[in-house]
């Protein structure tokens, strides 16, 4: 397949992705800016108050990159989640298939899109924090290679969801069960330097943690744990989905009957 004809398949792709959750942007774009506005409202701003500062800046300061960064985490997740698993319930999916389009350019159209949906969500909720707070970027290629990063990884992970599930209930189970717990005890509304030497090291074997970490550092300049350590995370899991995305395309488990 001549690379021009590539292209136009990967854009056909992540435009109807976009599209998708533009169109139910109702769905999609208003209930995390509404559970965003929230947290900050309650957390950040409410309680926050009582905290006082964290990591020599205000509380709400604190947890505006974590709450963004779970925002984006999740949006990512369920956008790739969801749409392919529709994609496969409706059989749609056996067209795409059946063409000549490489299986690469499948998954990174459908990963692309949730990538988008990650990063509008994100900014969406950064826009909204700078309502409550006052952000400026510390480290602007940091902040930007750390989200795009994390968004296509948990967009990878989504993807793989979708492929093994079996009903639209199991493309419920990881978030629940496994993303909503690490996030939560991920970095986003404390420091671990707050918790006893034992549950720093248990927390460090977090990966959202590292990530929360890295993204605070680009906004606010600090972090609890190692650049170095949460880039090589980041990169070694993008390159590691993406290529079980690709074997399991490659098979077509749990794609046709």
């Amino acid at each position: 397949m001549p690379f021009n004809e590539q292209w136009i398949a990967f854009n056909t792709i992540l435009f109807k992705e976009i599209r998708r959750f533009t169109r139910i942007w109702i769905q999609t774009l208003l209930p995390p800016a509404i559970t965003m506005a929230l947290y900050f409202v309650i957390f950040g701003h409410l309680i926050g108050r009582q905290i006082g500062s964290m990591s020599g800046f205000s509380y709400s300061e604190f947890v505006a990159p974590g709450l963004i960064m779970m925002a984006v985490i999740t949006n990512a997740y369920a956008n790739v989640s969801s749409s392919f698993f529709s994609a496969k319930f409706q059989r749609s999916v056996d067209e795409i298939l059946v063409s000549p389009t490489p299986n690469y350019i499948i998954v990174l159209g459908y990963v692309m899109g949730g990538v988008a949906r990650g990063l509008t969500v994100g900014l969406i909720v950064t826009l909204l924090a700078l309502t409550f707070t006052k952000l400026s970027v510390s480290h602007g290629f940091i902040t930007f290679s750390v989200i795009f990063l994390t968004a296509t990884l948990f967009s990878l992970a989504g993807f793989i969801n979708s492929v093994y599930a079996k009903s639209f209930d199991d493309i419920s189970i990881i978030p629940t069960f496994v993303l909503t717990p690490l996030t939560y005890l991920g970095g986003v509304f404390y420091s671990i330097n707050l918790l006893p030497d034992f549950w720093q090291g248990v927390s460090l074997l977090n990966p959202i943690l590292h990530m929360v970490n890295a993204f605070r550092y680009g906004i606010l300049g600090v972090t609890d744990t190692s650049l170095t350590l949460a880039f090589a995370s980041l990169l070694i899991g993008v390159a590691i989905l993406f290529w079980l995305s690709l074997v399991v395309v490659e098979k077509a488990k749990g794609l046709r009957s």
